[in-house]
């Protein structure tokens, strides 16, 4: 999970930011802030890694707290006036973005900054294939009612029951779960979760998307409807869905 610190002398606009992140599952918003030296006090502590950051500001420019930031944490810039782009590049910020700014400009740079995070251990090799004859292990039962996720600080994990998962839609390193009142984004893979899973009532429907057949309320089509939410079934996955609908 990327932390986001929000700055801007408009409240208007540092509204518009903070709703934008709270929209992309791998960002979340730690805080907004029209004083650029209290966020340069956060960045010092550690406290953030990106931040959203106007240029035109009282007491202190965008471009002077990136000279006083010392590269703590990522910048994505923020202004009306794209004279300044070309001075922001030079001081290593990951993205500018000129106001009004679009949510899918904000989620292209937000993506940018995702790119630049470590990456994952790459997964496992799967282990040799058995003989033909040999008699396989018998295979482990899933976790009994629930599984825990990893929250947004080190060594905090949830507790998340089966029945209260509606689906679960993947996004590169980062899934979010989604619970009748609640979502719940946690750094793992959708590949990763799909095998942990209890399958049915969870099945795989999509690239980007698990669903529990327990909670659909209607399938049209490729559609599957889970509470408000479309949901596409691919051709992948057509086939086994299908017959698993129709076996219920």
């Amino acid at each position: 999970m990327i932390r986001c610190l929000a700055v801007d002398d408009e409240a208007p606009a540092l509204a518009i930011l903070a709703d934008y992140i709270s929209q992309v599952p791998f960002l979340t918003l730690v805080g907004t802030t029209t004083n650029p030296i209290e966020a340069l006090t956060w960045v010092q502590q550690g406290r953030v890694d990106l931040v959203f950051l106007d240029i035109q500001m009282p007491k202190l420019t965008g471009l002077q707290f990136l000279k006083l930031s010392g590269n703590k944490c990522k910048v994505v810039l923020t202004t009306a006036y794209p004279e300044y782009a070309l001075e922001g590049y030079e001081n290593d910020v990951v993205d500018y973005l000129l106001k009004p700014i679009s949510f899918e400009r904000f989620l292209k740079a937000a993506q940018k900054v995702l790119a630049l995070q470590p990456m994952a251990p790459p997964e496992p090799a799967p282990p040799p294939a058995a003989p033909i004859g040999a008699v396989p292990p018998p295979a482990l039962a899933p976790a009994v009612g629930h599984m825990f996720v990893k929250g947004e600080t080190k060594n905090k994990f949830l507790r998340v029951n089966y029945t209260d998962i509606l689906y679960i839609e993947g996004l590169n390193n980062y899934v979010s779960i989604h619970l009748p009142t609640q979502r719940l984004v946690t750094y793992q893979t959708l590949r990763e979760l799909a095998e942990t899973l209890p399958q049915p009532p969870f099945l795989r429907v999509h690239k980007s998307f698990i669903v529990s057949l327990d909670k659909i309320r209607m399938v049209d089509g490729n559609t599957i409807y889970i509470q408000d939410k479309e949901i596409p079934v691919s051709e992948t996955y057509r086939d086994q869905f299908y017959r698993l609908i129709r076996e219920a």
